[in-house]
């Protein structure tokens, strides 16, 4: 979605400065694509263990340790908020735009209910990948689970 977003980009800049044909469209689907690309990478970034954290204790803990730090900021953070804007962004934001069927007030702007679709979707699943999270550090704490070691490693940024 990034790279497509790049190509329309350029793709308007050169129709508009080049051949002097302007359209909203395309600005406002650079927009929809960045945040389709945000919204859907979340749950990912999360699967692939490379959210932000911020580092006070989590670098100095054993493995073990930071199993528990995980469990508690998903159970006590990720989830009741993911949960919470799931259902506001459904119940304020897309679903009385697509009650009327929201388009742009930009001549030549795209409908507005799809994108904002993206938001409820891509919390609701950035928290099925938290509960995702969740079940496999409880298993690891128990030993069913054993996580490939690249789950666990905590890169302490560079400073």
């Amino acid at each position: 979605m990034i790279l497509l977003s790049c190509v329309v980009s350029a793709s308007n800049a050169i129709l508009r400065y080049g051949l002097d044909v302007s359209n909203n469209w395309p600005l406002e689907l650079q927009w929809y694509l960045f945040a389709a690309a945000v919204m859907l990478g979340a749950s990912y970034t999360l699967k692939r263990n490379e959210h932000v954290r911020v580092d006070l204790i989590y670098s100095q803990l054993s493995d073990r340790g930071r199993i528990w730090v995980d469990i508690f900021g998903l159970v006590l953070f990720l989830m009741p908020a993911c949960l919470l804007f799931t259902w506001l962004s459904w119940t304020t934001l897309f679903y009385p735009s697509w009650l009327v069927t929201e388009h742009s007030l930009n001549a030549g702007g795209l409908p507005r209910y799809p994108i904002k679709l993206i938001v409820p979707f891509g919390f609701f699943m950035l928290s099925l990948q938290g509960l995702s999270e969740i079940i496999k550090r409880v298993g690891m704490l128990q030993g069913k689970y054993v996580l490939p070691a690249d789950d666990l490693h905590y890169e302490k940024p560079w400073q």
